[in-house]
């Protein structure tokens, strides 16, 4: 009898026990859908950031098409050659400032002296 009741008192902590892990996994429950529903608010609450504008010049979208179709980090060397401008001073120069100018916009960034890159989303 002693051991029966002894083995009553164990299974009602058990008992206990699992209640309260079933009320905290009901708590989680609760967070983790309130979290989600927050979360899918905010994606699409939230404002996308606009589109820096290219200055007025026909280069320009042709730079951003050389870096589009190379996929890697060019210098302004590797654009005149690209866009066939011939290596001269000018025109190195020339691609350079314009390079300079969209880093300027936040279009492209200068990762070292004289390397550029254009801007992932």
């Amino acid at each position: 009898m002693v051991q029966a009741d002894a083995l009553g008192a164990e299974i009602g902590q058990l008992i206990d026990r699992l209640n309260d892990i079933e009320r905290d996994l009901e708590h989680v429950r609760i967070t983790r859908q309130t979290a989600t529903t927050l979360a899918d608010g905010l994606d699409q609450d939230a404002p996308s950031p606009p589109e820096p504008e290219l200055p007025e010049h026909p280069l320009y979208p042709q730079l951003l098409a050389v870096f589009h179709e190379k996929q890697r980090p060019l210098r302004a060397r590797d654009l005149c050659e690209a866009l066939d401008l011939g290596l001269l001073p000018k025109n190195i120069e020339g691609v350079r400032s314009k390079l300079k100018r969209l880093v300027a916009r936040g279009i492209l960034t200068e990762t070292e002296p004289g390397l550029f890159t254009q801007n992932r989303p």
